[in-house]
């Protein structure tokens, strides 16, 4: 028999499960629905429009109604609401929203993919202006685009930090426009623990984004915006991108369950409370297979994999619910940058035992002209040294080392594990023992007690409280930028000075990017000293940990001169 298949909603979930399924069926009566003009576009491209790197708006949309007929033989109305499910009958009611008429349609099975719809505050005086835009879709950035161009708009306001908030900024800059962005929360890129998403704002300040953290909007004027702290900030038009809500409306009124988050609880199988609906996508809450809880995660990779696995339940074919980590990555100016699984944030209020590390290692060999630093941390679990999670930055290929550690999570892989994988090398592309590797090999000997190390955000007590604090750069490196109360011992003399290194109480060292200190510190644990500890991060971290803070409020810098290089 016949199967007669009903999609709500496009692009990644539900544009995908319709392809899935025609794969699998070729005599199936698939249908799709959507409320906008376009049932397949790429979404996470649309911030790219602003800037020109996607110079044609119309290149965004992926797929019409016509081409999906045509290769696949699936229907896609687009302009189509829906508006309610009668279960009981096992039908839908769409308006066409072109003619304003109302029709049913009958369902076998019905896969729901609403997505989610961006928050808009109404409290806040002006938040309905006529220049106060969101970006969802291709029409919004459309919209956007050609009203900052026929107003001659100079000054824009972005209200909210997260990935779309950072890509629209990011985008709009490069466009040659005044860019605020404001953020409710302490930084930026909440994936990101506070230390790394110093380096993210430090590239946003170097691109001349007045970037505000800590402070929310509180009032929209004419030619202005005014934030919770009193300050007057000029914008002449407004991207709302504060977070999003799942799209439920439909499946409430349906009476389908809502999860304790406050989107579409769904089985393993991405079934509804409801055996004939399912739903996937940004409208439905998903399992965090490390903190064990339910969780939303609008990201479009998972959403195709739902939509996936939506389609082989339909036919019978199984698959396996391994829950998500969150993994992402974002290009911003010349850096990029990428994170899975937990940071020190989210394992901290989940529960766990952890610690974590945080090396600069080369991204490959340091002989090659395109060699750069890159910044990374790994959160483990203590003491079983079970990955957690792992966050990268750099101008070089930090998705893959994420990916890495994506892989190894997913395996529950420990740091052993890790230290073990063999990856690939060539002096181009990496170092013979990776930057993953690197960072294991430096968790494991303190997960085993074999060095210590203090966090970077400790530096600044340590330097008000006088602590004994080894500088083991060069001396010309030293002279050009130091941590006021550092001494100079060089790791090459540091040997002949051990008389200058006091056993009686801790020593701290740092060198410019953490390997120099390192070999320090472990040697003089050889050498019978026994509270020495290693900067994590380093004279490099420590810079990039302060600037920003000192930036914003202007309080006494710990270094004589800030020193990136």
């Amino acid at each position: 028999m016949k199967k007669r298949i009903l999609v709500v909603g496009g692009v990644a979930g539900g544009a995908s499960a319709a392809a899935r399924l025609r794969r699998i069926d070729e005599h199936a009566e698939i249908i799709m629905f959507d409320k906008g003009p376009h049932v397949s576009f790429s979404n996470c491209s649309l911030p790219y429009y602003l800037s020109g790197v996607v110079e044609n708006s119309e290149s965004l949309v992926l797929m019409n109604p016509e081409t999906f007929k045509k290769r696949y033989n699936i229907e896609a109305r687009v302009n189509s609401e829906v508006i309610k499910i009668n279960r009981e009958e096992k039908t839908i009611i769409i308006q066409d929203l072109a003619t304003e008429e109302f029709y049913e349609e009958a369902y076998d099975k019905l896969i729901l993919s609403p997505g989610a719809a961006p928050i808009r505050p109404n409290k806040i005086e002006g938040i309905n202006n006529p220049n106060v835009f969101t970006v969802r879709n291709v029409i919004d950035i459309q919209q956007l685009n050609g009203y900052i161009k026929e107003k001659s708009i100079k000054d824009v306001a972005v209200i909210g930090g997260g990935f779309i908030g950072v890509e629209v900024a990011e985008n709009l800059r490069l466009a040659d426009y005044n860019v605020s962005l404001v953020e409710f929360a302490d930084q930026i890129m909440t994936p990101f623990d506070y230390d790394m998403a110093q380096i993210l704002h430090k590239e946003m300040i170097d691109h001349r984004v007045n970037l505000i953290v800590n402070d929310g909007l509180a009032k929209i004027g004419e030619g202005f915006i005014e934030t919770q702290s009193g300050k007057k900030i000029a914008a002449q038009a407004i991207i709302l991108a504060i977070g999003v809500k799942p799209e439920t409306q439909l499946a409430e009124k349906a009476g389908l369950e809502i999860g304790e988050t406050g989107a579409i609880k769904v089985n393993t199988n991405y079934v509804t409370s409801d055996s004939d609906i399912y739903a996937v996508g940004d409208a439905i809450e998903v399992f965090h297979r490390l903190i064990s809880k339910p969780t939303r995660l609008a990201l479009a990779g998972p959403a195709q994999k739902q939509a996936r696995a939506v389609a082989d339940h339909i036919y019978g074919t199984p698959s396996r619910n391994l829950g998500v980590i969150g993994s992402s990555s974002i290009h911003l100016f010349d850096l990029n940058a990428a994170s899975t699984g937990l940071n020190i944030r989210t394992a901290e209020a989940a529960g766990f035992s952890y610690d974590s590390v945080y090396i600069i290692p080369g991204d490959k060999v340091g002989l090659m002209p395109n060699s750069n630093v890159m910044h990374f941390k790994l959160v483990y679990e203590t003491p079983t040294g079970r990955i957690l999670g792992a966050q990268a930055i750099g101008k070089g290929n930090v998705d893959k080392r994420i990916d890495v550690i994506a892989t190894m999570i997913t395996m529950n892989g420990t740091l052993e594990d890790l230290k073990n994988l063999e990856l690939t090398y060539s002096p181009m592309l990496g170092t013979a023992k990776d930057v993953v590797n690197h960072a294991a090999l430096v968790a494991l000997n303190q997960l085993y007690g074999r060095y210590s190390e203090v966090k970077v955000s400790q530096v600044r007590e340590l330097v008000e409280n006088n602590a004994f604090i080894i500088d083991a750069r060069e001396k010309n490196e030293y002279q050009a930028g130091h941590l006021k109360t550092a001494i100079n011992i060089p790791l090459s003399e540091f040997r002949n000075r051990l008389d200058e290194i006091p056993k009686d109480k801790p020593v701290y060292i740092h060198c410019r990017s953490g390997q120099r200190s390192y070999n320090m510190v472990i040697a003089l644990r050889n050498l019978g000293y026994t509270t020495v500890f290693n900067i994590s991060g380093s004279y490099l971290g420590i810079n990039l940990y302060e600037y920003f803070n000192d930036f914003v409020t202007g309080r006494e810098k710990i270094v004589t001169e800030y020193n990136f290089k």
